[in-house]
């Protein structure tokens, strides 16, 4: 029989996601484990696949349940263990691995977790594959290998030190000159799969590191999303170290948000334009982004007299993107960081060398200093319920209410007035069951008013 999903199941492009015990179970994640395995024999993709998970409570249980369901279907597996989702996604690129499965939830909170796919080359499963998947796993349950034909579990403890490692040897990193700066930097792990390599990084980086949340237990101190309400703790730590620079990572370590030395949390958005004005200022050429990221990169891009591109929202679609125009770096609005020359994944350790390089750039001046220089804009994000069944009805109100922008409708709807620099996106989120709306603007009351309007004409959509 076809495995059968839950309605309250989040299914899309970048996995399966829910609450544990209720829409997402142990039985679940071994059926859709086997039906991976299976899959990429299918499609001709023989080899190992590699197994690891963020520290929440429910990673052992489902870790375990994810290597069971390969084996049942004679899949060698590779557990790694405690890992952030790019150690394994590097993992599975070095290692020639047929694919692999993260059990992370990534920002959500404690309750929920998730299954993520990556495969060959280590990015996550494209979109059109992942409608292939999806549909083998509604239509037919595998064939499950004999007493013989099971593999032994294998196991595989040393991704950590080999992600540092690539990210120590990046030639657009100057070691030395950052190890000379002794920078004292503040982190907050958030007791996510962090505190297994942000604070090891650091150390090897030279820096002198004041640290929460590095205990690596899923007991979640904060928000796991790291925007800038759930940084209190880390702004704190800052003024009370004297550090030059706070980080923060959610659980899976794929995003990275940044505290000044005055303690003020900078926003997600000016991680990808920081980290990309080090790289664009080495090595020119194109930064790709997502509709909901900050104008901020598109300036850092034109301060290099390089291009930046706009692709839909969600990492594999800026991978894609990337790829195909050959960028030199790229990521997301929420602190997502991609850098080609190590591998096309979110990587927040990365993130985190490419802005201590920002630092070390122009020694002694302070990062409010530095961030002071580039244009200023104000970014508001909100999330509503909604039927998505309406959003096409929403999105015509829309044009109504806000006229005269240029329209972009590859993922939801983005509007741009560009001669008043400002903007509005809506669109389904890919990993909660709501509705996005994020504005920027010059001003918080003009992007407040965006996302205000917005939330209104959904509100007399939704109410006929």
């Amino acid at each position: 029989m076809p495995i059968l999903l839950p309605d309250d199941l989040m299914v899309s492009v970048s996995g399966f996601r829910g609450r544990v015990g209720d829409a997402l179970t142990p039985e679940l994640v071994a059926g859709l484990a086997a039906c991976y395995g299976a899959f990429l024999r299918e499609e001709g993709d023989e080899g190992p696949v590699l197994v690891g998970r963020d520290s929440r409570t429910s990673g052992p249980m489902l870790m375990r349940a994810a290597v069971a369901g390969l084996l049942s279907v004679g899949c060698r597996a590779v557990e790694l263990g405690v890992v952030p989702t790019p150690t394994l996604m590097l993992a599975v690129r070095e290692g020639d691995a047929a694919g692999g499965l993260g059990v992370t939830a990534s920002h959500n909170p404690a309750e929920w977790n998730a299954l993520k796919f990556a495969v060959r080359g280590g990015t996550f499963l494209p979109p059109a594959r992942m409608r292939r998947f999806q549909a083998r796993v509604r239509e037919r349950e595998p064939g499950r290998a004999l007493w013989h034909a099971i593999p032994r579990v294998e196991r595989d403890g040393g991704a950590v030190e080999r992600h540092i490692e690539g990210i120590l040897n990046l030639s657009l990193l100057d070691t030395r000159q950052i190890r000379s700066e002794g920078m004292h930097v503040a982190l907050d792990c958030g007791n996510g799969a962090g505190g297994v390599i942000m604070p090891e990084l650091l150390s090897r980086l030279g820096c002198e590191v004041s640290a929460i949340g590095t205990e690596a237990n899923g007991r979640f101190h904060r928000n796991p999303e790291p925007v800038a309400a759930s940084l209190a703790a880390l702004g704190e730590l800052v003024r009370e170290s004297g550090a030059r620079i706070g980080l923060a990572v959610d659980p899976d370590v794929d995003r990275l948000s940044l505290v000044d030395e005055e303690g003020r949390p900078l926003g997600e958005d000016l991680t990808l334009a920081l980290a990309a004005d080090v790289v664009l200022s080495r090595r020119p050429g194109s930064v790709v982004t997502n509709l909901s990221t900050s104008r901020v990169v598109g300036d850092v891009a034109e301060m290099h007299r390089c291009r930046a591109i706009r692709a839909p929202v969600g990492e594999i679609n800026v991978v894609e993107r990337m790829i195909a125009e050959d960028a030199v770096v790229g990521g997301e609005g929420n602190g997502g960081v991609i850098l080609p020359e190590l591998h096309h994944t979110r990587d927040a350790p990365v993130g985190a060398a490419l802005l201590l390089q920002f630092l070390a750039d122009e020694p002694g001046v302070p990062l409010s200093v530095r961030v002071g220089r580039l244009p200023a804009y104000r970014i508001v994000k909100e999330k509503v319920s909604f039927p998505r069944e309406l959003l096409g009805d929403a999105f015509e109100a829309l044009g109504r209410v806000l006229p005269g922008g240029v329209r972009e409708e590859s993922d939801g709807l983005r509007i741009e007035w560009r001669s008043r620099r400002c903007w509005l996106h809506v669109r389904p989120s890919g990993t909660e069951p709501v509705v996005r709306l994020i504005a920027e603007a010059g001003g918080a009351a003009e992007a407040q008013s965006l996302v205000d309007r917005a939330r209104a004409v959904l509100a007399g959509v939704a109410g006929g």
